[in-house]
């Protein structure tokens, strides 16, 4: 019987430091699931084992009502409509949001990526910065302008006002990845007769795919999870999920059904965090390819 190789894998050894790594990301765990336990086991309970005031309890029997009634039923105020409507108005303001922003941010981000001026570094850490400032700054300002050109509580006034406040990082995430495709490629292009928007339909974008991804599961998770924005500009018809969610947790009319609640906010999430699931793989390839790197 023969021994291990000596040039083979050394065998990971149990240190006192893997050991707390390996503690640090349990307890990380525990804090991030535990509040999505308890949400989801609240969701499928009645209210009467509710009121035992057992909430890490796994429920007596699955009850399932309390989905239907957030979806379709749960009360705002005295409309008792559910959350139906917000989940279509949220997908009616958040995809042509993040395909205009990401398109439009792509294009000025070649653009830019062409344009070299001298101070080029600290003209586009200035267009950072002004992408860092909270909005609440702007709202009152962007409040008069939208109404002055007739899109304030629109639903095109909403979509409008996102791609204004993610262009900054957007353009700036683009331009900065495609600073590091190599000049050769577009001169080439040039030499084959290629203009502006050949190349960057046929050469920049596909190459950008991974930056693509990113930059969409960053806008569309922000743009989905917007309660300001969308409480102010979308109108009353055009309410976010994230808006009537927190008026059905918020109504004062009736018994304040828990089950309800948390199957309510699930919804809500459920959208974001499974965009992250499936699409996780190439966010983390996108990330890797470069696509935040200077």
């Amino acid at each position: 019987m023969t021994g291990p190789h000596p040039n083979g894998p050394k065998p990971a050894r149990l240190t006192a430091g893997r050991i707390g790594l390996y503690a640090f990301l349990v307890v990380a765990a525990l804090f991030f699931l535990l509040p999505l336990y308890t949400m989801v086991v609240t969701s499928l309970k009645s209210m009467d084992e509710i009121r035992l005031g057992q909430i890490f309890a796994l429920p007596a029997r699955l009850d399932f009502s309390a989905w239907a009634t957030a979806w379709s039923g749960a009360c705002m105020g005295t409309v008792c409509v559910g959350i139906r409507s917000g989940f279509w108005n949220s997908v009616a303001i958040t995809v042509p949001a993040v395909v205009l922003s990401v398109f439009i941010g792509a294009v000025n981000g070649y653009a830019l990526s062409l344009w070299r001026p001298r101070g080029a570094n600290l003209l586009f850490g200035l267009l950072m910065a002004g992408g860092l400032i909270p909005y609440q700054i702007f709202l009152y300002p962007m409040v008069r302008v939208m109404a002055n050109i007739e899109l304030y509580n629109s639903l095109a006034g909403i979509i409008l006002v996102h791609v204004i406040f993610g262009l900054p990082l957007v353009t700036l995430l683009f331009r900065n990845y495609f600073v590091s495709v190599p000049e050769e490629l577009c001169k080439a292009a040039r030499v084959d007769g290629a203009g502006f928007w050949r190349i960057f339909f046929e050469i920049m974008l596909p190459i950008a795919v991974p930056m693509v991804v990113v930059v969409s599961m960053l806008q569309f998770t922000g743009i989905w999870n917007d309660f300001l924005l969308g409480l102010v500009f979308a109108g009353r018809d055009n309410l976010p999920m994230t808006v009537q969610l927190n008026n059905i947790v918020n109504t004062t009319m009736g018994e304040r059904t828990y089950n309800v609640n948390m199957a309510a906010t699930i919804l809500t999430a459920l959208v974001p965090l499974a965009i992250y699931f499936l699409s996780g793989r190439w966010f983390v390839r996108g990330i890797a390819a470069g696509a935040v790197k200077g």
